[in-house]
């Protein structure tokens, strides 16, 4: 993926462009919603099959005024610039393409006038669920409330739309065989979305992931993503791939194949990012075998990454700061590539999957380490109760960034399971009963833990003037229920909230299997570790129980 937090805004806003999208053959609007049947995506009403003809939509903050944007935001939204989108739609329209891509929306604004352009242009929207900021951490995972909420506000605010085709939970967030363990997170956040919409009684929009090209680990992603109940897997697999550079072929690039891997996958497959820039101008050979004979009938097409031009050089368009848009040659070989290709398609009425099987789900080895037990849903109004009882907690003006040394100390104070209550570990399946609360209230409940290990005394809620007393409220009945259910204040290792098949993983020997605790700013690390990192940061503080 070659969008990043450093990179994760769009061009420049209000400025309307003087190229134009040339002569445009008009295009049935994108009206009928897109629907999975097998590993094949349709047209709903029409039965028609769909191949992605996308690019992806999302550029940096390199013509944009931060101080424009709300705080704490890094990124602008490609959806609500409507100077950028009467810029630039006729341009996609011109291209050949059916579908953007996005990366991060901004919930609290309007899209209607962006999208309805879009829609009447024929072209579909498949948007990113995270924002650089609120995403999963492939280095210290966590599924919390947080992240569910602007999961689900992205869902919310699109799903109203009959263009919108479906939601990425992740992109690349396990990308190589260091981090498999967070991919139970991901895989969590798949199986809730899918459950939120189903809540909801929305349409089925479709709920995948995106992978990178590790070949250590490719067939383990697939098959991890795909195995166990429908309910807990993706419904696409998306591939970001970029091997095929220059004059190059299916045999050279490997695509060959990457097809043979996925002629039994049973749910749609494509292309996430594709578009190799090593050799430039980019003439996009690809395209040709993308669409023909040997991968279409396993692949749904794909996207192009990118369409503006930034540092990086990926783009088809540069977009200068006056919001002048300029068509490179990119655009151009691009263009005439996809507006020569015709996949075979079928028509959903006479379409029978014959790879109806999902995969089993990978061994835990010394490759692979993640567990199918996944981590619970999120519950807020769990983790407000559990807020409501805390004696000792985190002082006003305590910044995140200093959270990670009052948790070494605490968790290493505890020792042993001290810290299982917030602790999480994608590897043996053990999730706590408060690690899916937001990063203030698992540290409230550290210091809370710790102050009534320590019997109350006074310096026991001090550290340094990062936490303070505070007095706990009357419990509702429901709060009740809910803590007791958790296992009381001090909570309980779990295995999770579901187990998507296969190996359970709470007896393999596997890497990083000691239970490990998120810390903010560190990542996971093991018990064992946080004893000398809380000796060496607080050796000063007293009444530390080993």
């Amino acid at each position: 993926m070659k969008f990043s937090v450093a990179s994760a805004a769009v061009a420049a806003l209000g400025f309307m462009s003087t190229v134009s999208g040339a002569a445009v053959v008009k295009k049935r609007a994108a009206t009928d919603p897109i629907v999975v049947k097998g590993s094949k995506f349709f047209h709903k009403n029409t039965g028609e099959q769909f191949y992605m003809k996308g690019i992806s939509y999302q550029a940096d903050l390199s013509n944009v005024d931060a101080t424009e944007l709300p705080e704490g935001q890094l990124f602008v939204d490609p959806l609500t610039d409507v100077a950028g989108c009467k810029r630039d739609i006729p341009l996609l329209e011109a291209l050949n393409t059916n579908l953007i891509r996005v990366y991060a929306i901004d919930t609290t604004k309007s899209h209607d006038e962006c999208m309805k352009m879009l829609i009447e242009a024929g072209i579909y929207v498949i948007a990113d669920l995270s924002e650089p900021g609120l995403s999963i951490n492939r280095d210290s995972p966590v599924w919390d409330h947080h992240l569910y909420e602007r999961y689900t506000a992205v869902v919310d605010e699109l799903q109203q739309y009959s263009n919108v085709m479906g939601f990425f939970a992740g992109n690349e967030v396990t990308n190589n065989k260091s981090n498999t363990a967070a991919s139970p997170f991901v895989k969590a956040a798949v199986r809730d979305m899918k459950a939120y919409m189903k809540e909801k009684n929305y349409r089925t929009i479709p709920v995948g992931y995106a992978t990178n090209d590790d070949d250590k680990i490719r067939d383990q992603m697939a098959s991890y993503f795909n195995c166990g109940p429908a309910e807990d897997s993706v419904d696409f697999w998306g591939y970001n791939i970029y091997s095929w550079c220059g004059q190059s072929s299916l045999k050279i690039s490997g695509w060959d194949k990457r097809t043979q891997e996925y002629e039994d996958y049973n749910v749609p497959v494509f292309m996430a990012e594709y578009g190799c820039n090593e050799v430039r101008p980019r003439r996009f050979t690809e395209v040709a075998a993308l669409y023909g004979d040997v991968m279409s009938p396993v692949f749904s097409g794909g996207i192009v990454y990118m369409y503006f031009e930034e540092s990086n050089n990926y783009g088809i368009v540069e977009v200068d700061k006056s919001g002048k848009a300029t068509k490179l040659p990119d655009y151009t070989f691009l263009q005439k590539q996809l507006d020569t290709v015709e996949p075979k398609s079928v028509k959903l009425s006479s379409y029978t999957p014959t790879n109806t099987k999902a995969r089993a789900c990978p061994t835990q080895d010394s490759v692979w380490a993640a567990s199918t037990v996944l981590p619970p849903t999120p519950d807020e109004q769990l983790c407000e109760c559990a807020r409501s009882q805390f004696s000792c907690v985190p002082a006003d003006d305590l910044e995140e960034e200093n959270y990670s040394d009052i948790f070494a100390f605490i968790c290493g104070a505890l020792g042993d399971g001290g810290c299982d209550g917030i602790a999480t570990n994608g590897t043996t399946g053990s999730y706590g009963s408060y690690s899916h609360c937001d990063s203030e209230i698992r540290l409230g409940w550290a210091l809370n833990q710790y102050y009534k290990n320590q019997n109350e005394a006074a310096d026991a809620c001090d550290f340094k003037k990062q936490a303070m007393l505070a007095t706990p409220s009357s419990l509702s009945s429901t709060c009740s229920t809910k803590i007791d259910s958790a296992g009381g204040p001090s909570g309980t290792s779990s295995s999770g909230g579901s187990n998507s098949g296969g190996n359970g993983g709470s007896t393999s020997k596997t890497p990083n299997a000691a239970v490990s605790l998120v810390i903010p700013g560190v990542g996971l690390i093991g018990l064992n570790i946080l004893i000398v990192v809380a000796i060496s940061f607080f050796g000063g503080i007293g009444m530390v129980m080993l």
